[in-house]
């Protein structure tokens, strides 16, 4: 028999696709995907990707999106946020994936507000090495593009690319002088996921222009469809 019901803190990038994928293979029956973005900007909360494609995500993956608008005053992040998921399991859930790794600020600030709602955390990456993570994921199948990166580290010619060896490669020969997580952990870079074993249909995406705002380099894409696998 598998496991209670429960959902998923979903930004669209390639940890919490990640989780939820590790999370299913466990058995957790995941129902909903949870997803807060910018009400002024229409943008994923601190990916910034654009809150339509993550609703193209989930419908080629299957799993229903919860998406819910947060005010540009971030003091209403953790409100809103506790109302989407408390919502979530007066429906039935009784637990919430997340894709942290490591930074064990956010992982008390998730067990936290879990235990304040009722939920369990479950958290599938954390404590594994992180130079693996992005290495499963690909052996995993799954296909992933950059869509931000921090503009004092990379240089607009990283948008688009997608998360493959070469990728890896070029990331770690920056990670020896500390200046970048091969994971993206501390908010490096972001992802948006296109296609992998979670997905019934692969995703197609035209990639716009690259501009730079609030220290970031940002892609633009204007153009996504849904094709059958």
């Amino acid at each position: 028999m598998g496991r209670a019901k429960t959902i998923v803190s979903w930004s669209g990038g390639k940890d919490s696709c990640f989780a939820c994928y590790l999370a299913l293979a466990q058995g957790y029956q995941v129902t909903h995907l949870v997803n807060l973005i910018y009400r002024e900007f229409r943008r994923v909360c601190f990916q910034g990707t654009a809150a339509h494609l993550i609703s193209r995500q989930a419908e080629a993956i299957g799993i229903p999106l919860v998406q819910r608008a947060v005010p540009s005053d971030m003091a209403l992040y953790e409100e809103t946020f506790k109302k989407a998921v408390s919502a979530q399991k007066r429906r039935g859930a009784d637990s919430m994936i997340f894709g942290d790794i490591y930074t064990q600020e956010h992982r008390d600030w998730i067990e936290r507000v879990c235990a304040e709602v009722g939920l369990t955390p479950v958290l599938p990456l954390w404590g594994r090495a992180p130079e693996r993570i992005p290495e499963e994921f690909i052996e995993a199948g799954f296909v992933a593009m950059v869509i931000s990166a921090k503009a004092d580290i990379f240089g607009e010619e990283w948008l688009g690319r997608e998360v493959d060896r070469q990728f890896l490669a070029d990331l770690k020969r920056l990670a020896p002088r500390g200046e970048v997580d091969v994971c993206g952990e501390r908010g490096e870079y972001h992802t948006l996921v296109l296609d992998g074993p979670l997905f019934s249909k692969r995703m197609e995406v035209s990639v716009g222009t690259r501009t730079q705002r609030n220290g970031y380099w940002f892609l633009d894409i204007p153009i996504c469809s849904l094709k059958s696998k």
